[in-house]
């Protein structure tokens, strides 16, 4: 896959991370500007992850039946729109929708960008090009905090959305000149009518199910220190809002540097190997970040390693978890592509909602939800390994 498909391919999975990442330092200006607590902003949060679980299942199929290239450039159109709306709403309750929409449009670059690399590549090459995508995804953690902070202290929170219109327009022009269409023409297309059959297919698959659980639970873990970051960062240790994304930035560094090392590694030990064996790390991480928390401690340094040592091994056991979960999906590619993702964030859903939930002032709720999602994904990982171990054992009788 040359160099030009992978960085549109990254700018298109960016679209998840940017739109939350980016926003985040202006929480207590949101929350000032509508008169209202950092509580209630968080739902805005919310709705983005919901609008990405529901509008990646209507984008698999439709991508599956009528290729890669006119779903996606509805859904940059889409995105594009709801920006500006994000930009100019009046009220808290039209952010909350307009980010929903947002979200409905930003997913298609998610769904279909998995499902162009399923085309092109096998297990191995997958988790290589996924490896390299967190190296562009991951210049959006570290990058859009810090601009989201600088415009939020000079321009207002509303700027944010204007530039995020600006990128999404200058995603869908890269697409419809440099993004041919890669669903190959000898593949027979999937008729519509049979997208609930195919997403029973893949739910009633335990190995397929186990591996998108494995990286949506990581996943949420992360969406839990995304959402409880702003309060715990900003709001309980002082740090200004232009320096928290230096905070995140750090993060974010140990997550590309992770998944760099991944791709290096893929060359000598498979996906599986180096997932089953990473999530133990995300959990001693999890279980640490909850003992600290405990202690409530009066520096923030403490609370950062273990941060760290979470949303670094991410950068292993998400694209390897998605690359054993697509592995074989042939025809079906943007259906599973579409039931990963709506999984995914599905979960992460629930685990921003649950931390504003459980707020209380300190930072326990975010790192109790972080030690959850470290022990069920060792568990979600543990028990897929052993099915499909047990699976091969049985094709090998046979």
């Amino acid at each position: 896959m040359n160099l030009r498909t992978i960085l549109i391919l990254g700018a298109l999975s960016a679209f998840g991370p940017l739109a939350i990442d980016f926003y985040l330092p202006a929480f207590p200006a949101m929350a000032l500007a509508f008169g209202t607590d950092e509580k209630h902003v968080q739902l805005t949060l919310a709705a983005y992850f919901l609008g990405l679980s529901i509008g990646q299942l209507a984008y698999g199929p439709v991508a599956d039946r009528f290729g890669r290239r006119i779903p996606l450039l509805t859904g940059l159109g889409l995105f594009t729109a709801a920006s500006l709306a994000c930009a100019y709403a009046p009220t808290l309750e039209w952010l909350i929708g307009a980010r929903f929409v947002q979200a409905l449009g930003g997913c298609a670059g998610m769904v279909i960008s998995r499902a162009v690399v399923s085309d092109k590549c096998d297990a191995v090459g997958s988790a290589k090009v996924f490896s390299q995508l967190m190296l562009v995804m991951g210049l959006a953690p570290i990058l859009a905090p810090m601009l989201g902070g600088l415009l939020v202290n000079t321009t207002g929170w509303q700027s944010i959305f204007l530039v995020l219109t600006g990128f999404s327009a200058l995603a869908g022009l890269a697409v419809a000149l440099g993004l041919p269409e890669s669903l190959p023409a000898h593949v027979p297309r999937q008729p519509l009518s049979g997208a609930l059959r195919q997403y029973g297919r893949l739910l009633a698959d335990p190995i397929f199910l186990g591996h998108a659980l494995t990286g949506g639970v990581a996943i949420a873990g992360m969406f839990a220190y995304i959402a409880g970051s702003p309060f715990v960062f900003i709001k309980l240790y002082g740090v200004p809002a232009e320096h928290f994304g230096w905070l995140f930035g750090i993060n974010a560094a140990g997550f590309i540097l992770v998944a760099q090392v991944n791709a290096r590694m893929l060359a000598k030990r498979g996906p599986a190997f180096l997932l089953a064996r990473t999530v133990w790390l995300y959990l001693a991480g999890g279980l640490a970040l909850l003992a600290v928390s405990a202690l409530h401690t009066a520096q923030l340094w403490p609370l950062l390693i273990p941060l760290f040592l979470c949303i670094a091994s991410l950068g292993c056991i998400v694209p390897n978890a998605s690359a054993c979960a697509m592995n074989g999906q042939g025809a079906r590619a943007g259906s599973a592509s579409a039931m990963l993702g709506c999984l995914q964030f599905s979960v992460a859903a629930g685990a921003a909602a649950l931390v504003g939930v459980l707020h209380d002032g300190s930072a326990m709720p975010m790192a109790m939800v972080i030690s959850l999602c470290g022990i069920l994904v060792v568990s979600a990982a543990t028990l897929t390994r052993r099915l499909q171990n047990a699976r091969a054992l049985t094709q090998a009788q046979v």
